[in-house]
């Protein structure tokens, strides 16, 4: 290696400088013999594959890597015989091409071995390469030669032995020599000069860590500069002080009375009020610079971090440039016809986010050319056409990002997932029957499965869509699928636009502030308590038609009991794929934009929260994992271990209506006593047995359980002797109502702890409702 090439420039070496040039300019031969492939044979698409060829060839001479300069010249000989024949290249000459422009990407990559003869290792390869590569220079086409995909010489003396004139004299060249035909050396690096000088800016390269440590000191600039706005709050309230101050002295002055006042006295009070408006005046001038230099603090902090941000951001084409490439060659390894379309290119994406997003959306469109897309064949007996259309789009929409692939093939087959639900098991065929379109879909999201019969190199295992739904849990989006049967099926990913910054809800739970994503969050509100149901034992409340379940933040995190400051309760509706849920907090706080930082390695992996921010006075604030929240619910569901709801009347807050819990096996006697008690004003729930009505008064909801006694599981005796050990629940009332007269069912029952025993066969409509209100009075309705 030349002395010269450990020369930085940027922090940069120049085969590093090299290396990034070879990617660009291998991108740009790609598409372009992509677009010849699809009979784009015009003279500006010749000239872009030329000047792209000649130019990585100058690149590979600077740097002193002869074999890329060999390869790139043969591919720019390829390019003028193209040129002047003006006839498409064949399928097995555009094979070889694209595998000469892969050769040269891999050459360039090869150039950060640090063996010495890795040049002497590569030679074969390249040297086959160039045999192949001169029969198209050649013109091998036009004399009807048959180009080979396989290298004819397997090393280098064989190749170079079998090398066409043509190749020979070309090879020989010299250094700075150029093919006939050939764009001059002179004229690519005019156009670049030119295009530079138009260019409105010129590209810096910069190390990833320098710009993440400068991101951060951005944003603790941001945050550093929120905090002069409460130090401006308290200036104010030093001025409303000192009015109160001076109001009191005028009062002082006006009960002691001036007439009573000595000269001294006077003049001693002139100077206090002299002095207390001076300071008045004083304050008021320091709190407007102070406001002023908060606002252009705050504004340049802002303008800063932006501007910082931006140079994170990439235009998407940096992540897509290979999927053409793998769509074309997929495509044909499976003998479909598929075209892919990309809009958006330009669509400025997030540097992490695009280099997770790679892997994700190669898997999606991998699917899409195997499951979705169907052979010409088949296209055409179906009535499309023989070529198929995949489309990869990105777009900025509301704050975030989405990302859709699409494509007009034959859709998903709900009935092919709903008789694999049951084949591996993970349902049962009534299950199976009920379940909805959506509810099959998400099945394909789960690990292993597929609905491929036989595993391929391609696809079959069933882990192309979990490898997707993982990255857009971890970058905190969202997934939708919109399936068409026999007309395609579209998956877009719901991203944020930087993992940096996160537009969050605060909320207040057990005295501290925490940070909910937006983009979580289905929605907020305000819960009257009279809207909280039982249903299975647990509160729930109805939300669009459906039952949401309900619980409180507190239960979660494990910290605190519920506060709330109003009648009604804090909300934030949670949802994933599989289930949705009602958080209720002490209070909201409002949304901020935080400057996400991540928690201390030391720390661990901390249950429910996923990083940390900064509030604008330097508070600082968990961001919680909704996807770990609601997993934690589910756990907590799992184990019984979910604490009852805790609804206690606030001082001053509207009565509520008083509920009572039903409980009994006969669905006759249940709606009576519903029907009866609900007519009088209370809230009444039902139970089928006393395992249901335990798991129910757990919530904590009910001022009374009436209940019969013989049930399946846990009958009313067992019911009430439960309600009465709990120190909780052991206030609690219970009323007994049985057809068992006889006294030592009535003795049982007492013992057991019931307030009350009735009869089912001797007591009335009214004989109930006294027994009620003599145990928890009259229903109070809310005004």
């Amino acid at each position: 290696m030349n002395p010269e090439l450990s020369d930085n420039l940027g922090g940069l070496s120049m085969l590093e400088l090299f290396r990034a040039e070879a990617e660009t300019q291998t991108g740009i031969l790609t598409n372009g013999l992509l677009e010849l492939e699809r009979g784009a044979a015009h003279a500006e698409t010749f000239e872009t594959l030329m000047r792209a060829a000649h130019s990585l060839k100058g690149a590979a001479r600077i740097v002193n890597q002869q074999l890329s300069v060999r390869v790139a010249h043969a591919l720019e000989d390829c390019f003028v015989a193209a040129q002047k024949s003006r006839s498409p290249l064949t399928q097995d000459e555009m094979d070889l091409v694209l595998g000469g422009v892969d050769l040269l990407a891999d050459l360039a990559k090869r150039t950060e071995d640090a063996s010495p003869g890795w040049e002497a290792d590569a030679l074969a390869e390249v040297e086959a390469m160039l045999t192949s590569l001169a029969v198209v220079a050649a013109g091998g086409r036009s004399r009807g030669a048959r180009v080979s995909k396989t290298a004819p010489g397997s090393d280098g003396t064989e190749a170079s032995s079998r090398t066409s004139p043509a190749t020979s004299s070309a090879a020989a060249m010299p250094q700075n020599s150029t093919a006939p035909g050939a764009v001059p050396w002179s004229a690519p690096t005019e156009g670049l000069i030119r295009q530079r000088n138009e260019a409105p800016e010129r590209t810096l390269r910069l190390a990833a860590e320098s710009l993440n440590r400068l991101l951060g000191l951005a944003g603790e600039s941001l945050v550093e500069s929120r905090w002069l706005r409460p130090f401006a709050d308290s200036f104010q309230r030093l001025k409303r002080d000192q009015m109160e101050v001076s109001q009191k002295l005028e009062s002082l002055r006006r009960a002691v009375g001036e007439e009573h006042l000595s000269p001294n006295a006077k003049a001693a009070f002139n100077e206090l009020f002299r002095q207390t408006a001076y300071s008045q005046q004083f304050v008021q001038e320091r709190m407007q610079e102070l406001e002023m230099y908060d606002r252009r603090t705050s504004q340049l902090a802002q303008r800063l971090y932006l501007e910082v941000l931006r140079t994170r951001m990439r235009p998407l084409s940096d992540g897509v440039r290979r999927f053409p490439r793998m769509v074309r060659d997929l495509s044909q390894a499976l003998g479909k016809s598929v075209r892919l379309e990309i809009t958006g290119e330009t669509t400025q994406v997030d540097r992490d986010i695009l280099e997770r997003l790679e892997t994700p959306v190669a898997h999606l469109l991998r699917n899409a050319v195997d499951h979705g897309c169907e052979p010409p064949s088949v296209r055409e007996r179906l009535g499309k056409a023989p070529e198929a259309t995949l489309k990869l789009e990105a777009r900025h929409s509301a704050g975030v990002l989405l990302v859709a692939v699409s494509d007009d093939g034959a859709g998903v087959d709900t009935e092919l997932v709903r008789a694999a639900l049951v084949e591996k098991r993970l349902a049962s065929a009534a299950v199976a029957s009920k379940l909805t379109e959506s509810e099959l879909l998400e099945f394909l999201f789960l690990p292993g499965f597929s609905l491929k019969e036989t595993v391929t190199e391609i696809s079959g295992r069933g882990f192309g869509l979990d490898v997707v739904q993982n990255m857009v849990k971890g970058v905190r989006g969202s997934i939708r699928l919109h399936n068409q049967p026999g007309r395609g099926l579209r998956v877009q990913l719901q991203l944020p636009l930087t993992l940096s910054v996160v537009r969050a809800l605060l909320v207040e739970v057990g005295g501290e502030p925490y940070a909910i994503p937006l983009n979580q969050i289905n929605r907020t509100l305000r819960l009257p308590r009279h809207a909280v149901e039982t249903l299975e034992g647990q509160p729930h409340f109805h939300l669009a038609g459906q039952q949401v379940g309900l619980l409180t933040a507190h239960q979660v995190l494990e910290c605190g009991r519920l506060t709330p400051n109003t009648h009604d309760l804090a909300v934030v509706v949670l949802n994933d794929r599989s289930a949705r849920y009602g958080l209720v907090v002490d209070q909201f706080l409002g949304e901020r934009e935080l400057v996400v930082q991540a928690l201390d390695p030391r720390l661990g992996a901390i249950r429910d929260i996923s990083a940390s921010a900064l509030m604008e006075d330097g508070t600082p604030v968990l961001i919680l994992d909704v996807e770990g929240v609601i997993r934690s619910i589910e756990r907590l569901r799992a184990e019984g271990r979910l604490g009852r709801l805790a609804l206690a009347q606030l001082p001053g807050a509207a009565p509520q209506p008083k509920r009572i819990l039903a409980v009994d096996d006969s669905l006759t006697v249940r709606e009576l006593e519903r029907k009866l008690l609900t007519s009088r004003g209370y809230v009444t729930d039902v139970a089928v047995d006393g395992l249901e009505a335990w798991n129910a008064v757990q919530s904590g909801l009910y001022s009374l359980v009436i209940t019969d006694v013989d049930m399946p599981q846990v009958d009313g005796i067992q019911l009430a002797r439960l309600i009465k050990a709990d120190a909780r629940l052991q206030s609690l009332p219970v009323l007994i109502l049985s057809y068992k007269d006889q006294d030592r069912e009535r003795l049982q029952g007492l013992e057991a702890g019931a307030e009350y025993y009735l009869t089912k066969g001797g007591f009335e409509d009214e004989s109930l409702l006294q027994a009620v209100i003599d145990l928890i009075g009259e229903p109070e309705l809310e005004s």
